[in-house]
């Protein structure tokens, strides 16, 4: 690995928020492996206290967790330190997500699976790239849809009533159609 991360709090030291244990201790591994400290935490509320206590200067947060989304988490981690590089990592990748981890202070936004040097490279490089590819055909209907089904939801601050009401669905509809796996770019 040839990327090195700049200084932003308590040196190399990673918070990685993820409920699933599993890919926690996987990744926590990988990134100890780099010489690199990590504190882990499997619900928003942890990773808080966490941060508090150690001030981390990175953070890798899964953005699905079963009590908040992790974008609640990334003002919160900021207000702990403002310098923090926070990562969004999801299985459930979306245009409207992404560009709110962004605003709300993100520096990267990555899909599952990601490794650790993926997640290193991420937290080293601030700057976009310019050389990323521009895509040549346009999103499927399907994937169109679920990007609009997200941004409504974002929009509703999260609650699914409010955003099926405004789609005029019905709530259990939205929920099925929001459960399911987004369609892939093809």
């Amino acid at each position: 690995m040839t990327e090195t991360m700049p200084d932003t709090g308590s040196e190399n030291t990673i918070l990685v928020v993820d409920d699933d244990e599993i890919f926690c201790q996987v990744l926590t591994r990988a990134l100890n492996s780099r010489q690199l400290q990590t504190l882990t935490a499997h619900n928003t509320e942890q990773a808080f206290q966490l941060a508090q206590q150690n001030k981390p200067g990175y953070a890798v947060i899964d953005l699905r967790m079963p009590e908040s989304s992790g974008l609640q988490l990334i003002p919160e981690l900021l207000k702990v330190n403002q310098d923090m590089r926070i990562i969004v990592l999801t299985g459930y990748a979306s245009i409207t997500t992404a560009v709110e981890a962004i605003k709300l202070g993100a520096i990267h936004y990555l899909t599952k699976p990601a490794d650790a040097d993926e997640i290193i490279a991420a937290l080293a490089n601030a700057s976009g790239d310019s050389s990323a590819q521009v895509r040549d055909k346009p999103l499927s209907l399907e994937r169109l849809e679920w990007e609009h089904l997200q941004k409504v939801l974002a929009d509703c601050d999260g609650n699914i009533s409010a955003a099926a009401r405004q789609l005029g669905m019905h709530r259990r509809t939205l929920q099925r159609k929001l459960n399911k796996r987004p369609v892939k770019f093809h």
